[in-house]
């Protein structure tokens, strides 16, 4: 056999080669739903399926921006404390509105605008922390958890805030309407994910993002605004964050301390589970969407059956987390 056969053959056996970290989570995925066939018939139900989506929606607007956030070598730890700061303002908001302009449409559309505001603000702060002052993602982040949550405690103080009954009336459409029996909340989460989809691939911001991830040293010398390009991934999550209180605040109506406790677990699990490199260089929307099921049907999965105790899904839910960075460094070592 000659070298260039040999060379061929070679590249034909790399080409024909399994890729775990693009198929694992679709079979996990597959996995996952016969086995929630095989445990309970009600699994596949139009309502079940319906009810998972609706409630896997807000953590997944929000990992579609933690998506680009990691790949582009950055984290949040924020996002849980930071949904529950913007779900209380903008709750305290409409309810003094409503005051002075009774239960209208306006009130409404005026808490939206806050919410999504007061998100991009909040991301602009965690950005320009991060990229202007210098400090550690890690540090930034994690601080201003503390902050947000300790502000919507204060906000309302130590209970629960709620929106007025007759404007959640009004407001409620907004979780539990939906077009030709698709809630709202579902049909955001697929527009977010398909437009993120897009931009990660297709853009020169998604192609940005992964550079810097990739190699800050290198992407500044392609003459990448590192800075600025960082700064808009955080910016973006922080609005994202403001969408997803927008779609979360009809369903109860209320936000307290306990508001979006450990969503930004749930976030970066989804991420890394579907796919997205922890450390950063490449980043994949859909394989997010995938990761966002599986968490979602593994706690329906629980809750449906007596086989284990859904108390414990948080430990499994982290230890699907460990398995996704190991198959991580796994399929890193072996290219």
């Amino acid at each position: 056999m000659t070298m260039a056969t040999a060379s061929k053959t070679n590249s034909q056996g790399a080409g024909r080669k399994i890729n775990l970290q693009v198929i694992g989570p679709v079979v996990a995925l597959i996995a996952l739903i016969l086995i929630g066939m095989a445990l309970n018939s009600n699994f596949l139900s139009y309502a079940n399926i319906t009810n998972v989506l609706a409630r896997s929606a807000f953590i997944g607007i929000i990992a579609v921006g933690m998506t680009f956030v990691i790949t582009a070598g950055g984290l949040d730890l924020s996002v849980g404390s930071m949904a529950a700061f913007v779900a209380g303002l903008m709750i305290l908001t409409m309810n003094t509105l409503t005051e002075s302009m009774g239960v209208t449409l306006p009130v409404i559309l005026l808490g939206v605008a806050l919410a999504l505001a007061a998100g991009l603000i909040a991301g602009i702060i965690n950005g320009v922390l991060i990229t202007r002052v210098g400090i550690e993602a890690f540090i930034v982040t994690l601080g201003t958890m503390g902050i947000y949550r300790s502000l919507i405690t204060w906000l309302a103080d130590g209970g629960t805030l709620s929106l007025g009954f007759e404007m959640r009336e009004l407001y409620r459409p907004v979780y539990y309407g939906g077009i030709a029996g698709i809630s709202w909340p579902i049909i955001a989460f697929a527009v977010v994910a398909i437009i993120g989809e897009i931009v990660m691939r297709h853009t020169a911001f998604g192609r940005h993002c992964a550079a810097i991830g990739s190699n800050e040293r290198v992407a500044r010398y392609s003459s990448i605004a590192v800075l600025k390009v960082r700064l808009a991934t955080y910016a973006l999550l922080g609005l994202l964050v403001g969408f997803a209180v927008v779609m979360y605040v009809p369903r109860l109506g209320s936000a307290s301390a306990s508001t979006g406790l450990l969503w930004e677990l749930e976030a970066i699990a989804a991420v890394i589970i579907g796919g997205t490199l922890l450390k950063g260089g490449f980043g994949r929307v859909w394989g997010t969407v995938v990761g966002v099921l599986i968490l979602s049907l593994i706690g329906n999965i629980l809750n449906l059956t007596d086989f284990v105790s859904p108390y414990l899904n948080g430990a499994i839910q982290g230890a699907v987390i460990i398995l996704a960075v190991v198959m991580q460094r796994k399929s890193a070592s072996d290219r």
